[in-house]
This record gives C-alpha cells, sequence and structure tokens, in this order.
C-alpha cells in the first residue's frame, strides 16, 4: 500500500512539473516594445490618482514617461525578469520632494497576457502602485 501511494505521489509531482511550459513563461523577448495606458496609484488614506503613461520595454532596458504633475514620475534604466516579477533599476538622480514610490523602480508584480502588461505593487506601506498597458509598438 505504502509503495502503491509513493507511485502516485509521484506521478502527481511529474504531471505538475511537465504542466508548465514555455508558453506560461514570460521572457524579455515577449515583453519587447512600447506599450500605453493608465497609471494608478491608491493611497492607503483613500485617495487615489491616475494619469496616461507610456512604457518602453527593449532587450532590459526601460524608459517611462512622466506627467506635469509627477504621477507617474517617469523613470529608465535596466530591468530583469525574477519569477513572476519585474524588477526595475532606475538610472536617474532625483530631488527630494515628492513620493519616490511614483518613479519606476524596483519589485512589481507582473502579468502578460495577449499584448496586455500590467505591472503593480503595493510600496512601503504607502499605497498600490498600478500601471495597466496594452502593447501599441513592437
Amino acid at each position: 500500500m505504502r509503495k502503491k501511494t509513493i507511485l502516485q505521489l509521484a506521478f502527481i509531482i511529474l504531471l505538475a512539473a511537465t504542466a508548465c511550459n514555455d508558453k506560461d513563461k514570460i521572457d524579455d523577448t515577449n515583453l519587447n516594445g512600447t506599450y500605453t495606458g493608465t497609471f494608478t496609484v491608491q493611497y492607503s488614506n483613500g485617495n487615489s490618482y491616475s494619469n496616461p503613461v507610456t512604457v518602453t520595454l527593449n532587450h532590459n532596458q526601460y524608459t517611462c514617461s512622466s506627467a506635469e504633475n509627477r504621477i507617474p514620475a517617469g523613470g529608465s534604466g535596466g530591468y530583469y525578469l525574477e519569477g513572476g516579477k519585474i524588477v526595475f533599476l532606475d538610472e536617474n538622480i532625483w530631488t527630494a520632494d515628492f513620493d519616490w514610490n511614483l518613479i519606476l523602480s524596483g519589485e512589481y508584480d507582473l502579468k502578460f497576457a495577449e499584448n496586455r502588461l500590467e505591472i503593480s505593487a503595493m510600496k512601503n506601506g504607502v499605497g498600490f502602485y498600478q500601471y495597466k498597458l496594452q502593447k501599441t509598438e513592437q
């Protein structure tokens, strides 16, 4: 009986391991392109702000547009993928007179399907920062 249970468990593990395929995997070449959409921040005090945004991803380099009111602030530099996350490494110098979480920098959850890209993060207990984007150019 124990041998049968071990064989069944091994089969389930093997099945689970092979169920995920390369189609589910996101890599840099899938993401390359220019995306437009909306950036939204929802602060923990209930205030919410949104603006149009453009994000370009090109071979582990990125640029993000900024709005006049710095919502979002923008950003540019390198990025890498880690599991279901994307990590942006902003290379700019910034003044200290605004919420730096508005800069596209640091670790975000990543969802990508059918040319739609969503990156979002709860940052420092301050608020929820979200980019909902649609690919407009390869």
